[in-house]
């Protein structure tokens, strides 16, 4: 077996122990066995600049994360109807990063229980049942939350209380000059949607909205386009609910949260993977108004969610982004790095567009820049060669030609230097 191939044993194990609705990365799958800060180690020796992974927020195995997790899991890890230390002071830390009245923490353990406890409390909150998102979005995996995500489920089956509208893609979509007027071009479309949800009487409990779309080939929307769309939700007696486990915890490189970069703030914000380094920890936070009319009709409660562990672990992760200055730090490679793709684009006819911010980025591979024509196999081909020469990133899109840059938040200006150098070897190649 060469170096690079995966063990076919493994491979074989793998399949009859878990089935085939699972799915591997790469056309040669790859066996890692260790991780450390931007770089992933494979069975064989090899090793990974991680040019993808937003799971590991503050990098692969943080000794301060890994320290604080053994410390509580030695010590007492339960749920939370006893009273903990962590816990509380958690939810008290998590929710002062955010503005407004904002601050009240419901803890779960992934993105998908966060986004489906937020549909929960829209409908108890507003009475309406109905619910908006984007064309193309992944939001979760939940009976309810896996209809929300309109990237994968049918859309012959979508149910009649969720209504979805167009991305604000100014590259392909329907408004493509870039600027306020398209901004409301596309929040208009919400109009319609709210207006059919009434017809069918949902009525509009909630937006949910990502703050870049990632499975949309990551669009970072003018702020206009939230603004007025949060006023039209809001105004048809429905709340916003920003889902900030793709764009949080400082990831597009100006604020904590997404949604700041348009000078909003949500009715409820779900966060998940990046808050546990890893770790399987995510949150639901609101409004103490809000909190009250979901608890006049509903209790709340999670075995996992928010144990003394992952309390701790969550504690250490925000640490490490005040002690090691993450967000400057994003702010500054993510400069570096959209002036070296920019700079790419101009020399490669392939680059269609280059998108995102931060540490966050869509580079659109198209086989015609004039007729913007997809070209996923291109892209295919880039994120292989990568991957064999020892980067690893994905692709993203409705045509999967968008090459997708989220690497953990402590990948530095040598490593972006690195990122560019091999990214303009796999485009001369492709």
């Amino acid at each position: 077996m060469s170096p690079d191939k995966a063990d076919p044993e493994l491979l074989k194990r793998r399949a009859r122990a878990m089935g085939p609705a699972y799915r591997l990365f790469y056309d040669q799958p790859v066996h890692l066995v260790r991780g450390e800060g931007v770089w992933l180690f494979g069975a064989d020796g090899k090793r990974y600049l991680d040019c993808y992974n937003n799971v590991a927020s503050v990098g692969h195995c943080h000794p301060h994360v890994v320290a604080a997790l053994s410390r509580q899991a030695a010590m007492l890890n339960t749920h939370t109807r006893y009273l903990h230390e962590n816990v509380v002071a958690y939810a008290e830390r998590l929710g002062a990063t955010l503005p407004g009245e904002l601050g009240v923490c419901m803890l779960v353990c992934t993105g998908t229980e966060a986004n489906d406890l937020a549909v929960r409390i829209a409908r108890a909150a507003t009475g309406h049942h109905g619910v908006i998102v984007t064309e193309h979005a992944y939001h979760g995996n939940s009976t309810t939350v896996y209809a929300l995500s309109t990237e994968e489920y049918p859309a012959a089956e979508r149910p009649g209380w969720l209504q979805a509208v167009e991305a604000p893609c100014t590259y392909r979509g329907r408004f493509r000059e870039p600027g306020p007027d398209a901004a409301r071009g596309f929040a208009g479309l919400l109009e319609p949607a709210i207006a059919q949800l009434s017809k069918r009487g949902h009525g509009t409990a909630m937006f949910l909205t990502d703050n870049i779309y990632s499975s949309n080939g990551v669009l970072t929307p003018h702020p206009e386009y939230l603004r007025e769309a949060y006023r039209l939700v809001r105004a048809a007696g429905g709340l916003v609910v920003a889902d900030e486990v793709q764009s949080g915890l400082c990831r597009l490189g100006d604020h904590y949260w997404g949604f700041q970069d348009a000078g909003v703030v949500p009715d409820i914000v779900t966060m998940g993977k990046p808050l546990g380094d890893g770790h399987p920890l995510a949150a639901v936070v609101t409004t103490p108004e809000i909190a009250e009319r979901f608890a006049r009709r509903h209790g709340y409660f999670n075995t996992f969610g928010g144990n003394p562990v992952s309390a701790a672990v969550g504690l250490a992760v925000l640490d490490v982004i005040e002690q090691e200055g993450i967000l400057q730090n994003v702010r500054e490679t993510g400069l570096l790095l959209r002036e070296g793709l920019h700079a790419l684009m101009s020399r490669y006819d392939s680059i269609g567009d280059v998108r995102g911010k931060g540490l966050f980025f869509g580079v659109e591979v198209v086989g015609d820049r004039s007729t913007r024509e997809p070209a996923p196999a291109e892209a295919a081909r880039v994120r292989e060669y990568l991957r064999e020469n020892g980067v690893l990133l994905g692709t993203s899109g409705p045509s999967n030609n968008v090459i997708k840059i989220r690497p953990p938040l402590v990948f530095g200006p040598e490593q972006a230097g690195l990122l560019l150098d091999q990214l303009d070897r796999a485009l001369a190649a492709a």
